[in-house]
């Protein structure tokens, strides 16, 4: 009697453990699988190893130098009014691209010295027919006042001669007081207009610079092609250009310097009409 009970409770044992199997598979069947990042294989989703791959590929690719700056980034808009720089405030600004050290606004002028031509541009553009008026003063009696028209807002000397200029060149006494210029492009040029400077010459255009003097200058060209400087409503010198500088490339103003402490003020650009 005893070993029958044991039996039957064998065989209840056995058929719940099948009845349990039998349950445990039907939920399997019927639960979806909704586990996270497992998907429908209609609707599979990306390995780890693929979604990888694009930044790894961007780690390995070599970095892109940046663009060098164009000149459209450089310029700014055309003066198409009077335009005026009296320089009241602290710094060059945003007008300005300084090609070189030694530049700064003091008392209320640009001020400069020993920048060995490399210049302070106006960002604005000229338009091909101007008038240009600022004052210039050298502490210095070897003179040398320089300022550049219609070049393209970027040029610096690239060497101890500046040969590599893209603008119309004014140097009063430049050369040690000895010299006053009018270039085209270089100021050591063959084609370049001279007027030698001597001291005691009563003929205003011949005399040397005098050092702590404000001078008024003006630039101007209204015909398209000839470029003239005065200095204190004197004719200095002209140039008529068979190929004048025009369009992009030359259309900016600057003020420089070889080596003399100088300052500049009053700026004030005219568009004249054609």
């Amino acid at each position: 009697m005893q070993m029958g009970v044991v039996a039957c409770r064998t065989v209840r044992l056995r058929v719940f453990a099948f009845l349990s199997l039998l349950i445990g598979s039907a939920a399997t069947a019927c639960v979806p699988d909704e586990r996270p990042g497992r998907a429908e294989p209609s609707a599979r989703a990306p390995s780890a190893r693929s979604s990888a791959e694009p930044a790894l590929e961007a780690r390995r690719a070599p970095a892109t130098p940046a663009a060098p700056a164009t000149r459209a980034t450089q310029s700014g808009p055309q003066i198409e009014q009077r335009f005026v720089d009296t320089f009241e405030r602290g710094e060059p600004g945003p007008d300005w691209n300084v090609t070189g050290p030694g530049w700064a606004i003091k008392e209320g002028r640009l001020c400069v010295r020993s920048a060995h031509n490399h210049p302070a541009w106006l960002r604005r553009r000229l338009p091909v027919n101007a008038r240009i008026e600022f004052e210039a003063t050298s502490a210095s009696p070897d003179g040398d006042l320089k300022a550049e028209a219609w070049g393209d807002g970027l040029a610096a000397a690239t060497g101890n001669s500046y040969t590599n200029a893209t603008s119309y060149l004014i140097v009063f006494g430049g050369w040690k007081n000895s010299l006053h210029v009018l270039a085209r492009l270089d100021e050591h040029g063959a084609d370049r207009r001279a007027l030698r400077v001597e001291p005691g010459e009563t003929d205003p255009r011949a005399q040397p610079v005098l050092p702590d003097r404000a001078y008024r200058f003006k630039i101007e060209r209204s015909d398209g092609k000839t470029v003239r400087y005065f200095v204190d409503d004197v004719e200095i010198l002209s140039f008529k250009d068979p190929s004048p500088l025009l369009g992009e490339g030359h259309e900016h103003f600057a003020f420089n310097d070889w080596e003399v402490p100088a300052c500049f003020d009053n700026l004030t650009i005219t568009p004249l009409k054609s």
